[in-house]
């Protein structure tokens, strides 16, 4: 489970009041002293990831919160930082402790239902405040929401709870996804152009390189692996030509040089497009680059910290590639993390990272997001492809 890639992770989080026994029901589900429950109030601060195995899901990680109803400035932040964990979520659990709902658990519940959350209101400690005498669960009956009474203290129900967790569960995470597979058959050729350059991490490949290559194995391709200085000689060495190649965005151009006309090519970010997101959207908002105009701002969105390199691939090669394709003045902005700037209304194209850290659904919300909001997105690999004048060879595989 540990070694599950993050961006594999089913996200559930439980939101609730202070003292409403959140972590109190992580501990029940998990069967473990995992999360630290007080009866003071506030105990959680910050919103904190556990890891759990939910069979037959998978692997999963629970998100513990701070109460909505947290008091002073610093209570406030603290809500905002809850209410951010929404958009990673792919399931929200509201543990209400069977008093009658506020004002702001309402408009908790109403924003959960805006983002098309799956949710599952749990009422806890139903061994001393039976949920029934609060009209919350008529409240629930009248919006078809789903609940059930459970205790955390005696774990009454929470079998039952887990079951409710699993049928809830988006069906992309009961169904088998597919990387690259659905473009090969038992038996065909596929090379991998992988370069390692000074982002490379020393001693392995990166984590999407190591996902294609299983998914391709998996489904008995013939993988031949080259950096690509050696991709000519591979070529060189084939009896016939390879059936698909895929290749790292930055040496795309290279690649091509290499490769005859008629063999299907793409890149492991098209690929991840693809199974993280939207492709079809991420391949208009990559053709709105050639409608840039002069003073325009573009940002730059990466999933994940990481230490820059001198040759940073979202903060320096693409702004400088982009630059030049374009020949206009262009403000780059960067920003880092799971959230978008507030004044994202200010960019004219947002340029995503490969989202490898981040799950199907938080990549999905925030493709949404900047749908919603009016502004093209697209993601690194796909802007590369563009500007380098490839993009449409690229998405040749998907009939796009």
């Amino acid at each position: 489970m540990s070694s599950t890639p993050r961006g594999e992770r089913l996200i559930i989080t439980l939101l609730g009041n202070r003292n409403a026994g959140k972590s109190s029901l992580i501990n029940a589900i998990t069967g473990q002293d995992i999360a630290i429950v007080s009866e003071t109030p506030g105990t959680t601060t910050d919103p904190v990831d556990k890891r759990y195995e939910l069979i037959p899901i998978g692997a999963v990680t629970f998100y513990d919160t701070a109460g909505l109803d947290d008091v002073g400035e610093l209570g406030e932040k603290r809500i905002k930082a809850t209410l951010k964990i929404l958009f990673r979520t792919d399931i929200a659990v509201f543990v209400n402790d069977g008093k009658p709902f506020s004002e702001k658990e309402l408009e908790t519940i109403d924003r959960i239902g805006k983002l098309d959350i799956p949710l599952l209101v749990v009422f806890n400690k139903s061994d001393i405040n039976p949920a029934v005498s609060s009209g919350n669960l008529e409240f629930c009956r009248l919006h078809g929401l789903r609940h059930i009474s459970v205790s955390a203290k005696n774990s009454s129900n929470v079998h039952e709870l887990k079951e409710l967790l699993i049928e809830l569960a988006p069906l992309h995470l009961k169904q088998e996804r597919v990387l690259a597979g659905d473009l090969v058959k038992a038996g065909d050729r596929v090379i991998l152009v992988t370069p390692i350059d000074l982002a490379a991490p020393k001693g392995r490949l990166i984590l999407p390189q190591v996902q294609v290559i299983r998914e391709l194995l998996d489904h008995d391709a013939v993988v031949t692996v080259v950096k690509e200085r050696e991709l000519e000689y591979a070529l060189e060495t084939f009896k016939d030509k390879p059936d698909l190649v895929i290749t790292d965005s930055q040496v795309v151009l290279k690649v091509v040089g290499d490769l005859p006309e008629d063999v299907l090519l793409t890149t492991f970010s098209i690929l991840f497009a693809r199974y993280k997101g939207e492709l079809d959207i991420l391949a208009d908002g990559v053709r709105k680059i050639d409608l840039l105009r002069d003073g325009d701002r573009v940002l730059i969105a990466e999933a994940c910290s990481h230490h820059v390199q001198a040759d940073d691939i979202g903060r320096v090669k693409i702004p400088r590639w982009l630059s030049q394709y374009i020949g206009k003045d262009i403000i780059y902005d960067v920003s880092t993390g799971h959230d978008y700037p507030e004044n994202l209304e200010d960019y004219a194209l947002v340029i995503h990272c490969g989202a490898c850290m981040l799950n199907q659904v938080e990549m999905n919300r925030r493709i949404v997001e900047a749908k919603r909001r009016n502004v093209p997105i697209t993601n690194y690999g796909m802007a590369i492809s563009k500007v380098q004048g490839v993009f449409e060879r690229c998405l040749r595989p998907f009939g796009l």
